[in-house]
């Protein structure tokens, strides 16, 4: 089967048996009205035809109803069918994603390109099977699970997902006829917001039934096939984790919660490892063997459940227990079962008792704020921390006065609240890593990092928390186009700051630096965005190896190629020996979380190309992944065109009402699928430094404009076309495996728009000439591409990619025209001064709802 092109059999095993279960999906009278499903076909059918004549989503309504609704029809009848239309596509949606899910490792050869089998043949095949497993005694992984608002599934229907796929992979009829009538019955609206914990809950069950087995299978063939049984010595993947530790913008993460979460990561690893130990005393049965299995078995036993601290074994005493007992199996008992008391083993050094790292996170401004609050609230108590005014200061400074500092704060002595908390987390740091071990929570992360006092001060801060030599790396993130501009130089501070230089030492003289991709493609566009992280990177590289520091980047990404998501293990593979590449970390959240880590199959499978990303960088390294002097220079004319375009772009002054009025932004906060306010500030003004980037990218997924993952880049490329310099846009291209990878992703924003859908809008007296600067670029955007790249369409060289966006788009086709519709109904609603607010509210429910549909589909759209 994996012989056949993966279209074919993304077309025989996808697509045919979507078409086959979807018709008996449609058939299931579960709303209590059987014709709904007849009529979404027919209203799917219309759509396609209508929008080919250029017709608007109110006509194509208007349209529908005319021809397939009686005419006896009240107008609310009328309105509860689109309703119904909703979820019917809200469960086509996942029924897609199970079909998707269960076809994984058919689709995608999980021995082919990427994978570490692949790898391992290619370096014996080169003799490079040496430098491979030096590179792995150091090189590591660590996806980050965010609870960013970018999930629409609930919990349950992710079960049914699940299931689903697994009937599917069966073939099993029967089954498959009773999910889908659950999921016709099961809601998807959640009717109050999650708290952070309900987020870490979630996110926890794809570390205990996914990723607990999909890691350690991979260190499993890692150790078996590469070291042969040698000690690696290195975990090779780390997890880590932000809900419950994550406080920039969320006032709903509490100390409280950041225990109470890093308890559940506890107990869910610890529940992990007694299940696997009753499974090995079914076949260790040995004498000798079996009572000290038994031992742990209690042990664990009266931790997960009847809490019971007594006779629980240090982390570093389970593991030399379990390694006892894998020696008594070889030298007593003919090595019977070792390999499955190796993977145990395995899991251990994967997972201690911490499961994943959890990091917490806090805005630099709100530090800034905690910190002048405390030198008063100290100075008031009789305890001045400085002889001199601190907020009067000057940057060098405050750098200096904060290396000096030495006293002992308390977080009762503050009765202001943000400062309270902030101090506490610190202190629920120490907590965790008693409990859990160091890694169980050692990273701190200054989000909106623009200054080397913002690093100064949170570092301040973990000493002044009673702690002399935090166990704790000490992160910025730094996010918009001029923070990553000044970066070099905040590092450089911090680098020959003595007291900062000792902490280093300390950490093994490393330093994580975080990096947004969100916030900068949102501040500075597509390509700058892109370009700046990249050009940060070498110079970070190149500082940080100048001190001797050996720099870890750790990547903010969203989904889309708009927030640094798309083809991501591409990305890392193209970025060449000038950036430091020890470790790949990137945040993964919402929906791309279960389309890429969902399944054990996928997990694996991803898992494995993101390691063979940094393994390729570096054994197996092409020539093409380095930039030279003239790639750079043509790189920084289209970065600096793009950017140019995309700051007038976003200057234009119908920018933020176009967002404001004609798309889906205002509605992101009503569907309660995240914890986080939807922007940064309480102030009912509509403000684009309070937006955050999910909301943001999302609305113009949306209105399938997909604006922030294309924009400029059309603009800059046919600037290098009129000056004559398009033989050197076409050699960076040929050249450049980062510049290639970047304008693929662009591709797929391009994909995945439809201009059609909101072509009424150029008629408009107020925003049509803005709707006709976004299509012209879309449209100058798709035909440099094409031009540049030879292709005769666009993603012509990912036609499973490809396929599988197309037929997603078509299922979601009716739901965004009854988005649409929903809008255009708002807009003549609100314009009417005797408005019935009940009718009003009706429409922006039908909105609101139709969001979840669309961004599932996407899969990688917010």
């Amino acid at each position: 089967m994996s012989r056949k092109p993966k279209l074919e059999r993304f077309k025989e095993n996808v697509s045919s048996k979507y078409q086959i279960y979807n018709s008996i999906f449609m058939t299931l009278p579960f709303d209590g009205i059987s014709n709904t499903g007849v009529l979404l076909p027919l209203f799917s059918e219309i759509c396609e035809k209508e929008y080919a004549l250029d017709k608007n989503p109110s006509e194509i309504v208007q349209k529908f109803f005319d021809r397939y609704v009686e005419k006896d029809k009240t107008e609310a009848e009328k309105i509860d069918l689109l309703f119904r239309f909703i979820q019917y596509i809200e469960r086509q949606v996942v029924l897609f994603d199970a079909v998707e899910d269960a076809s994984f490792a058919i689709v995608n050869n999980m021995d082919g390109r990427g994978t570490l089998r692949n790898i391992k043949e290619e370096a014996e095949e080169k003799q490079k099977l040496e430098a491979l497993k030096n590179y792995l005694k150091h090189f590591k992984i660590r996806p980050v699970l965010t609870a960013h608002p970018t999930q629409f599934y609930p919990g349950q229907v992710l079960g049914i997902i699940t299931d689903l796929a697994q009937a599917i992979e069966k073939n099993d009829l029967l089954a498959i006829k009773k999910l889908l009538a659950q999921l016709g019955k099961t809601p998807f609206f959640k009717k109050e917001k999650p708290t952070p914990y309900d987020e870490a809950v979630s996110l926890i069950w794809y570390l205990e039934n996914v990723f607990y087995h999909s890691a350690s299978k991979i260190y499993n063939y890692i150790q078996q096939n590469i070291f042969k049984d040698e000690e690696i010595g290195n975990q090779v993947i780390d997890l880590g984790f932000w809900p419950g530790g994550d406080r920039d913008g969320n006032p709903f993460v509490t100390t409280e919660i950041t225990l109470k979460v890093a308890e559940r990561l506890r107990s869910t690893i610890l529940l992990n490892y007694y299940r696997d130990i009753r499974k090995l005393k079914r076949r260790l049965t040995f004498d000798g063997v079996e009572k000290r299995l038994a031992h742990l078995e209690r042990m664990l036993y009266d931790n997960v459940y009847l809490r019971k601290e007594e006779g629980m074994l240090s982390l570093i005493t389970f593991e030399e227990e379990l390694k006892a007992i894998k020696t008594m199996i070889v030298e007593k008992h003919q090595s019977l079962f070792a390999t499955e008391m190796d993977d145990l083993i395995n899991k251990v050094k994967l997972f201690g008792y911490h499961f994943a790292m959890l990091d917490i996170r806090q805005d630099s401004r709100v530090h800034q704020g905690v910190f002048e609050n405390i030198v008063d609230v100290m100075k008031s108590k009789g305890n001045a921390l400085f002889s001199e005014d601190y907020a009067k200061a000057t940057a060098e400074e405050k750098v200096k006065m904060l290396t000096e500092i030495s006293e002992v704060i308390q977080p009762e002595y503050f009765e202001e609240e943000i400062t309270n908390s902030t101090v506490s987390s610190i202190y629920a740091m120490k907590t965790i890593q008693k409990r859990n071990g160091e890694r169980g929570a050692n990273r701190y992360i200054i989000s909106n990092n623009q200054s080397a006092v913002h690093v100064m001060e949170a570092f301040t801060m973990l000493r002044l928390c009673d702690w002399k030599q935090p166990v704790v790396d000490v992160s910025p993130l730094f996010e918009t186009v001029p923070d990553l501009q000044a970066a070099q130089a905040v590092m450089r501070t911090l680098y020959t700051n003595e007291a900062y230089a000792a902490h280093l030492k300390r950490r093994g003289n490393k330093q994580y630096i975080m990096l947004g991709f969100s916030d900068g493609t949102k501040d500075g566009g597509y390509l700058m965005a892109n370009w700046s992280i990249f050009k940060a990177k070498e110079e970070l590289t190149t500082i940080s190896r100048e001190f001797g520091i050996k720099v870890i980047f750790f990547d903010g990404r969203g989904g889309p190629p708009a927030r640094g998501g798309g083809k991501t293990h591409q990305f890392y593979a193209s970025l060449g020996s000038t950036v430091e590449d020890e470790e790949i970390q990137l945040t993964v959240q919402g929906q791309t979380i279960s389309s890429n880590f969902g399944t054990l199959e996928s997990c694996q499978y991803n898992l494995e190309q993101l390691l063979s990303s940094g393994i390729s960088n570096e054994i197996f390294s092409d020539a093409t992944a380095e930039f030279s002097k003239e790639s750079k220079e043509t790189m920084e004319k289209l970065a600096s065109v793009s950017y140019d375009t995309y700051v007038a772009f976003k200057k234009h002054p119908m920018f933020l009402p176009y967002l404001e009025r004609m798309s889906t932004l205002k509605y992101y906060a009503k569907t309660n699928i995240g914890s986080r306010p939807s922007k940064r500030s309480k102030s009912k003004e509509f403000n684009f430094s309070d937006l955050r980037a999910i909301p943001f990218v999302g609305s113009w997924s949306q209105l399938k404009q997909n604006v922030p993952g294309f924009y400029g880049v059309g603009t800059a490329l046919e600037h290098m076309e009129k000056n004559g310099e398009f033989d050197q846009v076409i050699n960076l291209y040929e050249n450049s495996a980062f510049f290639r990878t970047l304008l693929e992703n662009s591709m797929m924003s391009l994909t995945k728009s439809f201009f059609k859908l909101t072509a009424y809008m150029k008629e408009n007296e107020e925003f049509g000439e803005f709707w006709t600067i976004i299509f012209e670029e879309y449209e100058r955007t798709k035909r440099m591409l094409l031009k540049l790249t030879g292709y005769e369409e666009l993603m012509e060289n990912q036609q499973a990619g490809k396929a599988s966006i197309h037929a997603r788009e078509k299922i979601v086709l009716p739901l965004l025209t009854i988005q649409q519709y929903a809008l255009r109904k708002i807009q003549e609603l609100q314009k009417d001064p005797e408005t019935n607010e009940a009718e009003l509210k009706t429409f922006e429910k039908m909105v609101t709802r139709s969001l979840f549909g669309n961004i599932n589909a996407s899969r990688n759209s917010a």
